[in-house]
């Protein structure tokens, strides 16, 4: 278990992690216009940008968003409390019941991945709060850039394919998930996360074991997690253990008093059941886009071959069009489209830049979904710096 004493504090401005079970400690600086950035390697990890120390929260850095799926050692890691288990996979349990199952199941990993079909889909693991350190006026929590997310294929059992063995009752409202990371402070609410009913008999919301391939990295949620492809990452409990369906709404800390949004604010899926009149519950991910190169700033060549290129996505209705401007937004073109790999995937877009003149490019790029949602101009400030989705912009220079 990495417990508190195995987290070294900063020292005169040095933080030191020869202590953190083979963490490497490498400090250096984030390339791609971020060099005030400083990247820190978790085990397992390779450098990545420290939001956080305890509990970790470290940022994916742009260059290792440019491939289709993020790699393993590169993905963000995003923790509410400071006391991560280290769990033996052979050992490891998963109960699943509540009041509203008839037949409650113990689980463990050989179980999942013999008794129960095995699912591979691509999906998007984005944090409710990615960018909102780019948030102006500034609003409290970690301060996301872009990289609180990444892409990649994830590997394992339906929910409902467990649930089912259960003998659901047809009182079911929510169903309740509970992982083994846990609080130094005994007062700290244990982050629990409820779903729908509905949401979580879906065919696409998964119990993974694998991510890319690949058993689950110790930082993403080994041995099991959930996977709510198309909703925020704040459902996607790591290191599962406890699944309990329940007749009532979930009343715990992480649904009623945080992760919501003004009700009415935003598109998405509603849910019904944990909705006030003031506040709802955030769900789906909300149309987007990130330019990966060039990087923020960069000078282009003076009359050399250059493109932009990036990702586009959505909550789950895929993407219709990636439209570019390269004169702050007033004349739009379409960018060109990758392969559409998946509904909950990122799809690639290109654009060529024109580089025949010297001076400034002032690039916007907005999403459109096929669900016809398009990104904003503006933000839609809420307490919290969740959805922030407004177009795009970036300033390049050709010299």
């Amino acid at each position: 278990m990495l417990t508190r004493r195995r987290w070294i504090a900063a020292s005169t401005g040095s933080l030191l992690l020869s202590a953190l079970g083979g963490a490497r400690g490498e400090e250096s600086s984030a390339a791609d216009g971020t060099s005030d950035e400083v990247l820190i390697a978790l085990p397992g990890k390779k450098p990545l940008i420290k939001r956080t120390f305890r509990p970790p929260n470290f940022e994916t850095p742009l260059a290792d968003l440019r491939r289709t799926f993020t790699a393993n050692d590169a993905f963000f890691v995003r923790y509410h409390l400071a006391v991560i288990p280290e769990i033996d996979a052979r050992t490891w349990r998963l109960r699943v019941g509540g009041p509203s199952a008839a037949q409650p199941l113990e689980l463990s990993l050989a179980d999942l991945q013999h008794r129960f079909e095995r699912v591979t889909l691509p999906a998007i693991n984005q944090c409710s709060g990615n960018r909102r350190g780019l948030f102006v006026p500034r609003v409290p929590g970690v301060q996301w850039k872009n990289g609180a997310m990444g892409h990649a294929t994830w590997s394992g059992v339906r929910l409902r394919d467990v649930l089912r063995k259960c003998n659901l009752q047809p009182n079911a409202l929510e169903v309740v998930l509970d992982g083994a990371d846990g609080a130094l402070l005994p007062q700290t609410p244990d982050f629990q996360k409820s779903l729908p009913i509905d949401r979580a008999l879906d065919e696409n919301t998964l119990i993974a074991f694998e991510m890319n391939g690949r058993p689950l990295p110790h930082f993403n949620g080994a041995p099991a997690r959930l996977i709510v492809p198309g909703w925020t990452a704040t459902y996607w409990v790591k290191h599962l253990t406890d699944i309990r369906v329940q007749a009532q709404p979930f009343d715990g800390f992480w649904m009623k008093g945080a992760y919501r949004i003004p009700t009415g604010a935003f598109p998405g899926t509603r849910f019904t059941s944990q909705e006030t009149t003031e506040t709802t519950p955030i769900t789906e991910i909300l149309v987007n886009s990130l330019v990966t190169a060039p990087s923020p700033d960069a000078r282009l060549a003076h009359n050399r071959p250059a493109q932009l290129s990036g990702w586009a996505w959505d909550g789950g209705t895929g993407i219709s069009a990636v439209d570019v401007s390269v004169d702050g937004g007033l004349n739009w073109r379409a960018a060109a489209l990758d392969k559409d790999i998946g509904r909950f995937a990122w799809r690639g877009f290109r654009f060529p830049l024109d580089t025949s003149r010297p001076g400034p490019l002032a690039v916007a790029v907005r999403a459109t979904s096929r669900g016809g949602e398009q990104q904003p101009e503006k933000l839609t400030v809420n307490p919290a710096g969740y959805h922030n989705n407004k177009i795009l912009s970036l300033s390049l220079e050709v010299a």
